[in-house]
Formats: structure tokens, C-alpha cells, sequence
């Protein structure tokens, strides 16, 4: 790997085998062997196409609960799945970016929930131009994610402690700022529930929340795939001192990805008021665990340098379809968290097997 530019856009991906060679799009095509068995010829199709796994398995499950369920395949139904889905995909976004470089974020609710009660005050309270108010409120996910990653740089503490602390920090000034009350919807301007206004499309409705959640994922897809930055991403999250040996400037990048990643989680602040319909300081106190869900059941390894951010929308896809197809089958919710568990580990399962077969 050069400092400028590699072309590999997955440095694990790249040392598959002595025989993978990159292709024109950035991703090591495997020279099959005859003597691969079918076992190993899927596991190295995982490592160097990681989207596979997720996809497959999001496949399987939609025809499978088609066919149990005939309520389960109406373009209604996706659009529910979408809709439930969207507030922890997208914080999915932030938590894929972090995770990459080898970090995690257990603060990306708290400070989701202290971004939309800060646009509730200014603008409800203080009186602020609801335009203005929304960008405030934004800006301070930006501030937020950039006090984790100055936490992180600075004082060189490991990011689950640094946002385990910052979660309680984030959350107590969210209690603190809205006193604990929610602004229901009468009180709530028309700008901030614009994203949950419905449109229909072949008589099911869908959301500006929704079309806002897939053009964010498109545009990190092409970021990660396209630029340095994506690239000096994954080479800090495969190996901290080789990135540092070519010329990365860790600290900065980290700083950034941290920085970013609290631009999205103040926009996903917005994304909550339209879903909701109100603000409330504790709508979606468990995103937390449920964002790195969706990160983790998508393909992306925890140890970070692998993994795509098309992974985390399937990932928070097969939440909301196992979630969907489960409800509608007439199984308790009890079963829907057990499969999600068995989900989580089959996926940590899966990157621990290709982590080994990619050394």
C-alpha cells in the first residue's frame, strides 16, 4: 500500500492469498483452485466480496416469510421495514465509519437524543428561525463527535471507554437541557417533521426520511470506495502502525471520522423527529446497541479494515425482515430477540473465519 492512493479499497481483502490479484474496480478477484472444496471456495468469495454473506441471507429470509406469510411481501410491508429501520441504519452510517478504524461508538444515541432536544429548545424555547435551529441542532452532533475524538487522539483512551463515558455525559445534558419533558407534535415546526411526510408510490406510501437514508448510504458507499479518505479509513482500521509507517496521519483521520460521524448522527436527530412526530428526550435510548447491530450483522468486522457500508443497510434490513416476518408469523416478540442474537453471533462467527483465512 502507497500513502497516496492504493488501489485495494479492503486492505484485508488484499491478503486473502499470494495469488489474489486486484481488479479495475478495486477488489481482489481469487484465483480458484481446483483442489478448493465448495466450503473454501465460499469463504474466500466472503473475504473478497463481503457483501455476499448479508445479502444471501437477507434474500433467504424475505422468501422464506413470503411464503409463511402472504402479508409479508406487499410493497407495503418493505416500506414498514424500511421505516422502522431507518433511524438505526443510519446511525448504522456513523457506527460503520468508526468501526472500520478499529473503534466503536456506544454514545451515538445519546447524542442523537441531545441533537433534536437541542433543535426542540432553540426553537420552541428560545424562539430561533426553525431554519437555523435545525443546523444548530446539527452542529451540535458535530461538537459531540468531535469531544469523542478528541478523546480518543488526545488522551489516547480506547473508544469503548471514551464513548462509554461520553454516553452518560451526552445523556445527562439531554435530561438536563429538556428537563426531562418531550415537545409534542402540535408544538413541533412543519421543517422538522418534514422527513416523516408520506408520498405514494404503487399505492404504498413511502417517506422523504427513507429517499434521505438511501441517497446517505450511496453517497458513504462512493466516499469510502472513491476517495483517499475511505481508503486511509480502512488502512488505519487494518493496522494503525503500517498506516502510520505510510504516511497516514492517524490522529487526523481519526478525528475526522469521529467528526463526521456526529454530522450524521445530528442529521439522523432530524431523521428521529419525522419518524416520531414529536421530541422526546428518551425516543430510542437503545439505538445504541442496535446501530452496531445492523454494523455487525452487515459484514463488518469489529476489529475494523473490513467490511462496506452497503453491508450496515442489509444489516439493519435482515433486523427489520426477521423483526417483520417473525410478527407476522404470530411469533412473540421474545423469539424476534433471540433470533437477532443468533444473528449477531453467527455474523462475529463468520469475520472471526475469515479474519484466520485471510492472514
Amino acid at each position: 500500500m502507497n500513502e497516496n492512493s492504493p488501489e485495494v479499497a479492503d486492505p484485508v481483502a488484499a491478503r486473502v492469498t499470494p495469488a489474489a490479484k486486484p481488479s479495475k474496480t478495486g477488489l481482489v478477484e481469487i484465483e480458484q483452485s481446483s483442489s478448493l472444496g465448495p466450503i473454501q471456495w465460499i469463504e474466500r468469495k466472503m473475504l473478497s466480496r463481503p457483501l455476499i454473506g448479508p445479502l444471501a441471507v437477507l434474500i433467504i429470509a424475505t422468501i422464506v416469510f413470503s411464503i409463511v406469510s402472504p402479508n409479508f411481501g406487499t410493497l407495503q410491508n418493505y416500506s414498514l421495514i424500511l421505516q422502522q429501520v431507518q433511524v438505526i441504519a443510519m446511525l448504522g452510517i456513523a457506527q460503520t465509519l468508526i468501526i472500520l478504524t478499529a473503534g466503536i461508538d456506544l454514545s451515538v444515541a445519546a447524542v442523537m437524543l441531545l441533537a433534536q432536544v437541542a433543535m426542540g429548545k432553540f426553537a420552541v424555547n428560545l424562539g430561533v428561525p426553525v431554519e437555523l435551529a435545525l443546523i444548530l441542532g446539527i452542529l451540535v452532533g458535530v461538537a459531540c463527535g468531535a469531544v469523542n475524538g478528541l478523546v480518543v487522539t488526545k488522551l489516547n483512551i480506547p473508544p469503548f471507554i471514551a464513548t462509554l463515558g461520553t454516553l452518560s455525559i451526552f445523556y445527562a445534558l439531554n435530561i438536563f437541557i429538556s428537563d426531562g419533558e418531550s415537545v409534542p407534535y402540535a408544538e413541533v415546526p412543519a421543517l422538522f417533521n418534514w422527513l416523516g411526510t408520506g408520498f405514494q408510490v404503487a399505492g404504498a406510501t413511502f417517506t422523504y426520511g427513507q429517499v434521505l437514508t438511501l441517497l446517505m448510504f450511496l453517497l458513504f458507499a462512493y466516499i469510502l470506495r472513491n476517495t483517499a479518505w475511505g481508503t486511509h479509513i480502512y488502512a488505519v482500521g487494518d493496522n494503525i502502525e503500517a498506516a502510520r509507517l505510510t504516511g497516514i496521519r492517524v490522529n487526523r483521520v481519526l478525528m475526522s471520522v469521529y467528526i463526521v460521524a456526529g454530522l450524521i448522527i445530528g442529521i439522523t436527530a432530524w431523521l428521529l423527529i419525522g419518524r416520531i412526530g414529536s421530541i422526546s428526550p428518551t425516543a430510542g435510548v437503545g439505538y445504541n446497541l442496535a446501530s452496531i447491530t445492523a454494523v455487525v450483522i452487515g459484514g463488518t468486522s469489529l476489529f475494523g479494515g473490513r467490511g462496506r457500508i452497503m453491508g450496515t443497510l442489509l444489516g439493519a434490513l435482515i433486523v427489520g425482515v426477521f423483526s417483520s416476518g417473525l410478527s407476522l408469523a404470530g411469533f412473540d416478540s421474545l423469539w424476534q430477540e433471540f433470533t437477532i442474537g443468533v444473528l449477531i453471533i453467527g455474523a462475529v462467527a463468520v469475520d472471526q473465519r475469515l479474519r484466520k483465512i485471510g492472514r
